[in-house]
């Protein structure tokens, strides 16, 4: 992850101060991008604790197509209790969301939604990420396998438009490789769990379609650190990298449906001490 450590300490020192929506303020850097390739481990970031229950989560919730964040919260939970909160909690509470909200723990047409039921101008819904593994196995030399959740005609019904906008499949020499654009890229909090989710997703997409996982390319927009975050990257910025885990996923899984919590595991995964930041929203 030396890399992603390197990035940080670039928009640290280089970034310019910009204003942002939170009110918060931000150094940003526009345009960057870090590779990773899986045969060096799994890209979990070892200078703090990864929340990895929430990473895995949030995909199988991504996965299938739901907008509900008390479906979310089953999933890590095993409830939908209210006091049982998630990362998309304080979008699903919020005042600017709550008018539109048509049931508790509504975020509207979000991420998992516009991959599998991104909706035609006719209403017919396109399920884009079965679309995408379908070309996988069948035209793997396509320029066309991608998955977007950028929809300009629905913004207004999604609690928070995405920041991982669309991501793209490639196929060469019996690997998988995935490379995703980031228009917004929170670099302390955000980023280390974006490169663990999309990480994830490709080594699952890998195993149902029969190839080896190969690089993750994160392609970053507006890579930003919050002012308040400040000091909680420099402490990060001092510590030594950990060697990465590696991922096991069951092998008899072969449908990107049927990954569950338990079919996941991190192993030998070590970190230093968690580093807490409050997210912007």
């Amino acid at each position: 992850m030396k890399q992603y450590l390197d990035a940080l300490k670039y928009v640290l020192e280089k970034g310019a101060n910009k204003k942002d929506r939170t009110g918060t303020g931000t150094k940003a850097v526009f345009g960057m991008q870090l590779r990773f390739s899986m045969e060096e481990g799994f890209p979990a970031i070892t200078t703090k604790k990864l929340a990895w229950k929430s990473v895995v989560s949030e995909l199988l919730w991504f996965i299938e197509g739901s907008g509900d964040e008390r479906r979310l919260a089953e999933i890590l939970h095993g409830t939908r209790d209210k006091d049982k909160k998630t990362i998309w909690t304080a979008n699903a509470e919020a005042d600017y969301w709550r008018p539109k909200a048509k049931f508790e723990g509504d975020l509207g047409r979000v991420y998992g939604v516009q991959w599998r039921k991104w909706k035609s101008p006719e209403g017919k819904e396109i399920d884009q990420l079965k679309n995408a593994i379908d070309l996988i196995m069948n035209n793997p030399s396509s320029r066309r396998i991608i998955v977007n959740a950028w929809n300009p005609g629905e913004m207004d019904r999604m609690a928070l438009p995405p920041c991982h906008t669309f991501f793209q499949f490639f196929v060469a020499d019996n690997k998988l490789s995935l490379q995703m654009y980031q228009r917004s890229c929170d670099m302390f909090l955000g980023v280390p769990f974006n490169i663990a989710s999309y990480s994830l997703l490709l080594h699952m997409v890998a195993q149902v379609t029969g190839l080896k996982p190969g690089e993750f390319v994160h392609t970053l927009g507006d890579a930003h650190i919050y002012r308040n975050h400040f000091a909680q990257v420099k402490e990060q910025l001092k510590r030594k990298p950990l060697p990465l885990p590696k991922l096991r996923l069951n092998p008899d899984i072969r449908k990107i449906d049927d990954f569950k919590m338990e079919d996941i595991e991190l192993i030998g995964y070590e970190h230093h001490p968690p580093i807490r930041a409050q997210m912007a929203v």
